[in-house]
């Protein structure tokens, strides 16, 4: 098992990694903070590893609440299904939620663990690849609204991440490819080592061979935990970890929340992002050429639908978060592992870029 770190001060968290975590009794007793617990999980991991978590809870008072599948779920509606269980059971200041899925679940637990009864502790347990390298560690939580993607949410950081390898074995192969694209992006904003260790072991990963896998989680967790430590609330540095993101947001929202997976619509993102570097010169050709490929590889795609109109695309993205000062703030390349927060790209270069990617 490795263990990392998430320097936060008196909120700092250890990330467990490695095969057979779900049934350590031992590391749920060191975070939860009374009897009381809630696990939140949804109708497709259920099935598969619930039972396995719940042997390890002996003599907690234990809650279950299964939440649909899919991102199209990811609402206020349900969030509040989540409250009337919590409520009705009911649930105290002292209740210690346990988020057992991927992206979806902990988003929507984790932000209901910042909310209830003004915050309650919580425990991410990731079971795609996706939620184990990116979204369970560094405390964003949220809900979508029909207007944008992840737009309703808060900053709240977990007890604990427990990542259990033996959980990806389940995952499909197109959920497999959409957590790479978040790996990928480690590699690409800081990281270029790493990204040359993708490029050499690139079919080893999409096998699921267990020394990859590890190898990965652990140097993904490594470098966000870097950057959460270093810009917790996403002001500065923290934000290159958007990379992709605002292209990937407004795909997501443009086509119907669930039909493309995030990491999906994030793949397009970094290639889009990538396009717009070298159009300005900043970007080595042979760069994004590697970037294309490597994602490509992961059996992602590169390129974005062709039913979104330019005029559609650039609306979504006005609306996403990374806004700043009426400026889409958007994350480009300088070189592999070289990204930087711009707002001050031609309009026209943007423009260019997605009119050719959707012709």
């Amino acid at each position: 098992m490795a263990v990392l770190n998430v320097d936060l001060g008196s909120r700092s968290y250890p990330i467990y990694v490695g095969p057979g975590l779900l049934s350590r009794e031992d590391l749920y007793h060191r975070h939860i903070a009374a009897q009381e617990v809630v696990v939140v999980s949804d109708e497709t991991v259920a099935p598969l590893y619930l039972d396995g978590l719940l042997a390890s809870l002996p003599g907690f008072n234990v809650t279950c609440h299964i939440l649909p599948d899919g991102e199209e779920h990811k609402t206020l509606e349900t969030l509040s299904t989540l409250f009337d269980t919590m409520i009705a059971a009911p649930c105290s200041r002292e209740t210690s939620l346990i988020a057992l899925g991927g992206g979806v679940v902990g988003d929507i637990a984790g932000f209901a663990a910042a909310c209830y009864q003004r915050g309650i502790g919580f425990i991410q347990v990731p079971t795609t690849l996706l939620a184990q390298v990116d979204s369970a560690v560094g405390g964003k939580t949220a809900v979508n609204h029909s207007l944008g993607k992840n737009m309703i949410g808060a900053f709240y950081q977990p007890a604990c991440v427990i990542a259990d390898t033996d959980t990806l074995s389940t995952l499909d192969g197109r959920q497999l490819s959409a957590g790479i694209a978040e790996v990928v992006k480690y590699g690409v904003i800081r990281d270029p080592t790493f990204f040359k260790w993708l490029e050499q072991n690139m079919e080893a990963l999409c096998r699921c061979d267990n020394p990859a896998i590890e190898h990965v989680i652990v140097e993904c967790c490594r470098n966000k935990a870097e950057l959460v430590a270093a810009d917790e609330e996403e002001r500065a540095e923290r934000a290159l970890l958007n990379l992709g993101h605002t292209f990937g947001h407004a795909i997501e929202t443009a086509v119907g929340y669930g039909q493309w997976l995030h990491g999906e619509a994030v793949a397009v993102g970094m290639v889009l992002a990538a396009e717009l570097s070298c159009r300005l010169g900043w970007l080595a050709a042979d760069d994004l050429v590697r970037i294309r490929e490597l994602l490509s590889r992961a059996g992602l795609p590169v390129s974005p639908p062709k039913n979104i109109a330019v005029e559609e695309f650039l609306l979504h993205m006005s609306r996403d978060k990374k806004v700043a000062r009426s400026r889409i703030r958007l994350v480009l390349l300088e070189g592999i592992g070289r990204a930087k927060l711009v707002t001050d790209y031609p309009d026209e270069a943007l423009t260019e870029v997605l009119a050719s990617a959707v012709a």
